[in-house]
């Protein structure tokens, strides 16, 4: 049997989800330009919602609440903080102020080069507000944990995609060496660019370990600490802005469990996202990777 790519496993659930188990899905243009990159299925349970539109949070939470269970698809991350009113104020808060869950399973997907407001990665903005869970997967296997813990609480979830998994087929595993130079933590698509840099500093006789960061919250700190406490440092690499970003916010949690251990924060840079391919302002690369493992090295700053 064919090994399914991310996209077509992401379809498979949902399509078991909207035609056997009573699902909803609410989604911004999902009929156009190939059905959200070939992950939403042509069947019944959809209700489609204009690009512009900014209530569709709110009919996913009622529905929620009605025991439907729905998918809410934001075709870019971007829109999240147009549409998340109803997610961190009410679905994310309800379970400990009135003990009733609110199961929103919120797909947001993110890219790169597509101008200043299509190209942001935001999962540190659910990571920051209590009562959601924020999930990070890249393979098929990953999502299809992903959905079984959704599945398996009654709290919303913020799932962030990345377009350019859609055509991954083979999982992603950590790789931890003894008495390693450097240890690289990859959060995203930044984990393909991690593992392309691991190869090549390999290749120049440093021992890198890869650690793979699916589920950012809640963080199981506990299994990323083996790797650090087994190497000289550590980086985060991640494609969000770093100011309060994800990278810097783990990075921390691990210095705080390996006392001792230097861990730093990659990201992409602290301005706009633009067009132009000089400012497009990318998750770091390979090449921008390898350059902050070697300031590292040399214990300085990799940011200076």
């Amino acid at each position: 049997m064919e090994q399914l790519t991310l996209a077509q496993t992401i379809q498979e659930i949902t399509r078991d989800h909207l035609e056997n188990h009573n699902g909803l899905l609410f989604g911004q243009c999902v009929t156009a330009v190939g059905w959200v990159n070939g992950s939403v299925p042509d069947c019944r349970n959809i209700v489609e919602l204009p690009m512009t539109d900014v209530a569709g949070a709110g009919f996913a939470v009622g529905a929620a609440l009605a025991g439907r269970r729905p998918i809410f698809v934001l075709r870019f991350q971007d829109f999240f903080t147009l549409n998340c009113n109803q997610i961190i104020h009410y679905a994310a808060i309800s379970k400990e102020l009135h003990h009733q869950g609110v199961p929103v399973f919120v797909r947001c997907i993110g890219t790169d080069a597509a101008g200043p407001v299509h190209s942001i990665m935001l999962h540190n903005i659910p990571m920051y507000f209590p009562g959601l869970k924020v999930y990070a997967p890249m393979t098929p296997g990953e999502y299809r944990e992903t959905w079984n813990d959704f599945m398996n609480d009654d709290i919303p979830m913020f799932v962030s995609e990345h377009r350019s998994a859609y055509q991954m087929k083979e999982e992603l595993h950590d790789h931890i060496e003894d008495n390693a130079d450097i240890v690289l933590y990859g959060i995203s698509d930044a984990r393909t660019q991690m593992l392309l840099a691991a190869e090549k500093l390999r290749e120049e006789g440093l021992k890198v370990s890869t650690v793979h960061i699916m589920k950012l919250k809640p963080l199981d700190v506990g299994r990323l600490t083996d790797a650090i406490n087994k190497a000289k440092a550590g980086i985060v690499i991640d494609n969000g802005f770093p100011i309060c970003g994800a990278a810097r916010d783990i990075a921390y949690q691990l210095m705080v469990k390996a006392p001792g251990k230097k861990v730093y924060a990659l990201s992409s840079e602290d301005h706009v996202k633009c067009f132009n391919p000089a400012q497009q302002n990318r998750t770091p690369d390979s090449v921008k990777i390898i350059g902050a493992v070697r300031k590292v090295l040399k214990g300085e700053c990799p940011h200076d």
